[in-house]
């Protein structure tokens, strides 16, 4: 974006960018180890306590031995986009465009495999970052039909997963998921209609 071989000044290609002079000269730090290893540990407690902000965290890492500030420790959070996770008023509203489905499932007994499937997703923390599983649950046997991972939350694995599933077993009376983005696609939900789903 910015030619440092120009014969525009660098100022005024900020100028004609909006960007700020000082950003131009900007060199991003690489994490220093030791906020890596505090990072890595507030990964493990965060799992373990979803409920946990900045204050307990910091209370949890100093009986760990680490000695970090409150400010600096949801720093490391926002970086990491983790927050403590506590019920918030009306955080969630449907995307219009998006079809919603009918519950199937309630008052109904599921007794024999094919009956009901059912679809979520789930992230696996990595040494350097995470990846997302997809899996295709059978209720009534509680076997895995079909699992995918990825590094992306796109509907695409999820599509593959139902596909290998139903290529393998055939297709459920049921398919049960959540309202998630993935599973209210138009991709996700033309797959599941194509095989004659209820």
């Amino acid at each position: 974006m910015i030619d440092r071989e120009h014969d525009l000044s660098l100022t005024r290609q900020a100028e004609l960018l909006k960007l700020s002079r000082g950003s131009l000269y900007y060199e991003p730090k690489p994490v220093c180890t030791v906020d890596l290893e505090i990072m890595r540990k507030i990964d493990e407690l965060h799992l373990e306590y979803p409920f946990a902000g900045a204050r307990m965290l910091r209370d949890m890492l100093k009986r760990g031995g680490y000695r970090i500030g409150r400010r600096h420790l949801a720093r490391l959070m926002r970086r990491m986009a983790i927050e403590a996770l506590y019920h918030r008023k009306s955080t969630s509203h449907r995307t219009p465009e998006h079809p919603v489905f009918p519950y199937l499932l309630r008052n109904l007994t599921i007794e024999c495999p094919n009956h009901v499937w059912c679809t979520d997703i789930s992230y696996i923390p990595m040494p350097r970052g995470f990846v997302y599983l997809v899996a295709v649950l059978d209720w009534a046997t509680r076997r895995v039909l079909a699992w995918r991972l990825s590094n992306t939350l796109t509907a695409d694995r999820c599509i593959e997963a139902v596909q290998e599933a139903i290529a393998r077993y055939g297709s459920p009376a049921i398919f049960n998921s959540d309202q998630g983005s993935q599973f209210t696609d138009a991709g996700f939900v033309a797959s599941v209609k194509g095989t004659a789903l209820r």
